[in-house]
């Protein structure tokens, strides 16, 4: 009996997929004056980092550690360096002229909803252009997320508020990204 318990939990192990960090696509400091160098190792160099380590060491809770690593993973390569003019095209901009009306209109309801959020967490709009928040680090599994802004403290207290993070993040979107996400790439 316990030789069978080991060799479950062996397999078990066997199945526990290693997590690793994604490189940035960009420089440290290619997201300035939006998001800072100095925000930018903080928050990916050690907090993302820390996510994926403590779930590749056990240590800590399981789901959280997964949660950050997954939802950052997500998050860094959505970014590209500031444009004033930056704006949704192809895939992207269709999904949100077809449920809000406008990329302006979206814009609004995706802040309105970012903003309520309670604590720390996510802002997200999935595949059907759905807006919805993930507290903390609850990433489910099946989540068909497309557009993530990461509502954590540690995204912008070093260089702003979250009111200004939320009216600049927008020109820091590669919606190149948002597209392949939604046709499945």
């Amino acid at each position: 009996m316990l030789k069978e318990l080991k060799d479950i939990i062996v397999e078990a192990e066997k199945q526990r997929p290693k997590l690793v960090l994604n490189p940035l696509p960009y420089k440290r400091d290619a997201l300035e004056p939006v998001m800072s160098k100095e925000t930018i190792d903080l928050h990916y160099a050690k907090l993302s980092k820390g996510y994926v380590d403590r779930y590749n060491n056990k240590e800590g809770d399981d789901t959280f550690n997964f949660g950050g690593a997954h939802l950052h993973n997500l998050f860094w390569p959505m970014l590209q360096p500031p444009s004033s003019g930056n704006r949704p095209s192809g895939a992207s901009e269709e999904l949100i002229n077809n449920k809000f009306g406008s990329y302006e209109k979206f814009k609004q309801k995706f802040i309105e909803k970012a903003k309520s959020l309670q604590g720390s967490g996510w802002c997200y709009m999935d595949t059907k252009g759905k807006i919805d928040l993930i507290a903390n680090q609850n990433f489910k599994k099946g989540t068909d997320i497309v557009f993530l802004v990461d509502m954590w403290e540690h995204s912008y207290l070093l260089d702003t508020t979250k009111d200004k993070y939320l009216e600049n993040i927008w020109r820091l979107i590669n919606w190149s990204i948002v597209n392949d996400r939604l046709i499945g790439e």
